[in-house]
């Protein structure tokens, strides 16, 4: 079975090992409760790198006060048999004490990309993404790290941090992962009940809605938006956080669509909220 190490010291040791073998590290950053979609970074991790490291770290300075850290699903001996299939070679799993000293007062925050789509209802999050990717960079010290476009907003923001902090890994962004009727594969989604993930179907029909439009021609970013907002508000069980589409690389609100574009939902359905999102290219 693959190693589960918990301590900072046990994973630089590995890892110096390794890149003094002459060895290409991959890192995939999780918190947990492994489905389908953390495979394909870590198979992705596997294809590219000779070792991968996977940790699991459910990060409490990312959740707000009224948050789900608590009620977050875990799994370790369920993530470890997955991290096993997809050719994982090492699991850094520490506790929070291990990541955060007691007087811990050092974080790394970021404005403008950060302030926009989960930033607005999640004022604290991405100081808490950042904080803690930093410091697994830093620990884990991989050459490719691999995150998913699920989470596009924060994809973006750790493309910016590692460019403008010059931290030496090359990020990679592997496509969304969906059930097979279209729902983005979530952690969260095992909060739902049978009721409620019918319900939650609502999201993937709003953002192919919004990809039909745009590959139609459509360039109106409020014409998209309210049509993706009518399948939503037609389900009584969701309730709209944001639709909105942004400049894919400031992930500034725009109005018109002549750039690559974000075009990114959160909802909640019922008490969980789950986001999706659509990329296009535009050169």
């Amino acid at each position: 079975m693959v190693q589960i190490v918990k301590t900072i010291s046990e994973v630089r040791d590995t890892v110096k090992a390794w890149k003094k073998a002459g060895y290409q590290v991959g890192f995939v950053p999780t918190m947990g409760y492994l489905h389908e979609g953390h495979q394909s970074l870590m198979s992705a991790a596997k294809a590219e790198n000779h070792k991968v490291v996977v940790s699991i770290f459910v990060n409490p300075m990312q959740f707000g006060p009224n948050e789900d850290l608590a009620s977050y699903p875990r799994d370790i001996d369920k993530d470890q048999q997955l991290c096993q299939q997809a050719g994982v070679d090492l699991i850094f799993h520490p506790d929070a004490g291990e990541i955060y000293a007691e007087d811990f007062c050092s974080f790394v925050d970021m404005t403008g990309l950060t302030e926009e789509l989960c930033g607005r209802s999640r004022p604290a999050h991405f100081r808490g993404v950042c904080t803690v990717v930093s410091k697994l960079f830093n620990i884990v010290q991989p050459d490719k790290a691999y995150f998913g476009q699920k989470d596009a907003q924060q994809l973006a923001v750790i493309r910016r941090m590692v460019r403008d902090l010059n931290i030496d890994v090359q990020v990679i962004g592997c496509p969304i992962v969906r059930e097979a009727d279209g729902l983005a594969k979530s952690s969260r989604n095992s909060y739902l009940n049978a009721e409620q993930r019918q319900a939650a179907l609502c999201l993937s029909q709003a953002i192919s809605l919004g990809q039909q439009l745009v590959q139609r021609g459509e360039r109106n970013c409020q014409k998209i938006t309210s049509s993706m907002q009518s399948i939503i508000t037609q389900q009584p069980l969701a309730r709209v956080d944001y639709i909105t589409i942004v400049d894919a690389e400031t992930l500034s609100p725009i109005e018109q669509i002549h750039q690559s574009i974000l075009c990114a939902i959160a909802v909640y359905i019922g008490n969980t909220r789950l986001i999706d999102n659509f990329i296009v290219d535009i050169h």
